[in-house]
């Protein structure tokens, strides 16, 4: 049987999940009032409703950036969702901002899911893993499938949706994506990202300040 929960209650499980008034209220009432397994609740929910909609075409959205204090990072995110509405609304904008800010502070990310993740990268990784001096003299066999587990969590590090999210470590980002999409409502989905590191690439010439003084004197 669901228990009556406090305004409070629900007020704290709305501002730790900007999910709906009525919702916060179901899931704590659903939890026998315990914060944590409501929010686990609600995110479930989220994903959940999420997913339905992932097979809907989202081809509206926006371009966001974010540029890191001191100037040295910046980045530039698209991320889709279904309607123009939606784009430009508050929550939208926000998910944005937070995505172009985890990319910001993953800086080996070098995109947006494992399965972007180009297959002649999988075999490099899978050579110098095979190569290693650990699997020095065990069967093939054995090899393989230890090599195909590091290779699985190396792919995983270079994909932005496989991030614990900055702002709450308990979730991926992909996760957060799914639950931000079940409070809007419809399909939302990172497309890609470009980030920009201060004098990355550029090669900068070194004096030899000995050198430089020996000449002087001579």
């Amino acid at each position: 049987m669901s228990m009556a929960v406090s305004a409070k209650l629900v007020k704290d499980l709305r501002d730790k999940t900007g999910a709906g008034m009525m919702d916060c209220k179901k899931a704590l009432a659903e939890n026998d009032g315990d914060m944590t397994k409501a929010v686990e609740w609600l995110r479930q929910k989220g994903i959940a409703s999420a997913e339905k909609k992932a097979g809907r075409t989202a081809a509206e959205g926006a371009i966001g950036s974010y540029i890191h204090t001191g100037a040295r990072v910046g980045v530039l995110v698209e991320v889709n969702c279904e309607t123009d509405f939606v784009a430009r609304g508050d929550l939208f904008q926000e998910l944005i901002r937070n995505v172009a800010m985890q990319v910001a502070a993953c800086p080996n990310v070098e995109y947006v899911s494992t399965e972007e993740i180009p297959e002649a990268v999988s075999e490099r990784e899978k050579a110098i893993e095979m190569g290693r001096d650990d699997l020095a003299g065990k069967p093939e066999a054995i090899k393989e499938k230890i090599v195909s587990g590091r290779i699985g969590k190396r792919l995983k590090e270079l994909a932005l949706l496989e991030q614990p999210y900055i702002k709450d470590s308990t979730m991926s980002v992909s996760e957060m994506v799914k639950q931000v999409a079940g409070q809007i409502g419809e399909n939302i989905q990172v497309r890609r990202f470009t980030r920009y590191t201060l004098g990355e690439g550029i090669e900068v010439a070194g004096s030899d300040f000995a050198a430089e003084v020996a000449a002087m004197g001579a």
